[in-house]
C-alpha cells in the first residue's frame, strides 16, 4: 500500500491557497492510486511546538536519563518522524510569509531533524537516512519570486529535505496571487495544470 503525508503549513489552515492546492493535489491521487493512504498533518490547527532549550536538551539526553518531560517531548518528535518515515509521498502547501517558510513549518523540521534517528553524522559528513521519498511542494506566494534570489524558500526547503535523505522533490508556484484578480486566476489555472500532471 502507498502512503501520502499532506503537511499544511498555512496559517490559516486548510483555507490557505497552499493547502487548497494540497487537497486537491491529493483528491487526484487518491482517484489515480486505488488503496492509497493519507495521513494529513495541519500544523495551523494543531501548531508543532517551537523548539527551545528544553526539548533540544530532550533530544540529546540518554534515554535512560530522561525525565518523564523529557521522554514526552522525545514521544511527540518521534511520532512525527514515523508519520514520514510510512510515507512514500509528501505533501506540502507552503505559503510564503515574510520572504520564508512559515515558523511552524520550521518547527516541524525542527522536530524531525534528529542525528542517530533520520540523519547521521560520517566521516564524509552528514547522512540522511529517509530516502526513497517522492515530496511535491504547492508554494503560494502573493508576489512574484521563484527564480529570483529573493525566493530564500526553495533553497531552504530543498536542502532540509536533501539533508534528511529527500532528494526527489518537486516544486509547483503559484504566484502573484496578490497581484490583481487576472494575475490571481492565471497562476491558479496553470498551478491546477501542473497539480493535475503530476498527480496523473
Amino acid at each position: 500500500m502507498t502512503t501520502l503525508l499532506k503537511i499544511n503549513a498555512s496559517l490559516f489552515s486548510t483555507q490557505g491557497q497552499s493547502s487548497q492546492l494540497a487537497e486537491r493535489f491529493v483528491a487526484a491521487r487518491l482517484a489515480a492510486t486505488p488503496g492509497l493512504k493519507v495521513i494529513s498533518r495541519d500544523l495551523g490547527a494543531e501548531p508543532v511546538p517551537h523548539l527551545d532549550a528544553a526539548r533540544f536538551l530532550s533530544f540529546l539526553a540518554k534515554p535512560e536519563e530522561r525525565s518523564a518531560e523529557q521522554q514526552a517531548v522525545v514521544a511527540y518528535s518521534d511520532a512525527l518522524i514515523e508519520e514520514l518515515r510510512q510515507a512514500d509521498e509528501i505533501v506540502i502547501g507552503l505559503p510564503m510569509y515574510n520572504f520564508g517558510v512559515p515558523s511552524t513549518l520550521k518547527a516541524w523540521f525542527d522536530h524531525i531533524a534528529r542525528a542517530g534517528v533520520t540523519f547521521r553524522y560520517t566521516a564524509t559528513g552528514p547522512e540522511g537516512l529517509l530516502t526513497g521519498k517522492k515530496v511535491t511542494i504547492f508554494a503560494a506566494r502573493g508576489g512574484l519570486y521563484a527564480g529570483t534570489p529573493k525566493d530564500s524558500q526553495t533553497t531552504y526547503v530543498r536542502d532540509f529535505l536533501a539533508f534528511i535523505g529527500i532528494t526527489d522533490v518537486e516544486f509547483v508556484y503559484a504566484e502573484g496571487l496578490n497581484m490583481g484578480d487576472e494575475s490571481k486566476a492565471a497562476a491558479l489555472t496553470a498551478a491546477h495544470g501542473k497539480l493535475a500532471e503530476l498527480a496523473a
